[in-house]
């Protein structure tokens, strides 16, 4: 996992509970899923998800003081071994409500128009 992403599930009463703590413009590119349709968040992890599990972030971003609170649910899942050493973990789709777009939007106006030659978790 990149030193630059910290995913932890909780350990809590509610295993959907995810927390991630993005800390840089190149790692928030290579976790961010712009081909969903309301954005969406790859998170590294080990754990077992299914499609359609629904879980919910802690999401920070960078230096942002507030976390943002978003709930979604598993699109994407990259399995232990995938294909080109790709990491293992879960894309979580926003839902389409506040939240979602908030954190849709606060992504987008940080990339900008960063462009970056490296390969994102997912594709």
């Amino acid at each position: 996992m990149p030193e630059t992403i910290d995913a932890e599930r909780s350990a809590s009463a509610n295993p959907g509970v995810i927390s991630l703590n993005i800390k840089s413009k190149s790692a928030l590119h290579a976790v961010y899923m712009p081909y969903l349709k309301n954005g969406g968040i790859f998170v590294p992890t080990n754990k077992c998800y299914s499609i359609g599990d629904e879980v919910f972030l802690l999401l920070s971003l960078m230096d942002e003081p507030d976390k943002l609170a978003i709930a979604g649910a598993v699109a994407w899942l990259t399995p232990a071994g995938a294909q080109n050493g790709k990491t293992q973990g879960i894309g979580v789709h926003f839902r389409d409500d506040e939240a979602g777009q908030l954190a849709k939007k606060k992504i987008l106006d940080m990339l900008g128009t960063y462009s970056a030659s490296r390969p994102t978790h997912t594709i």
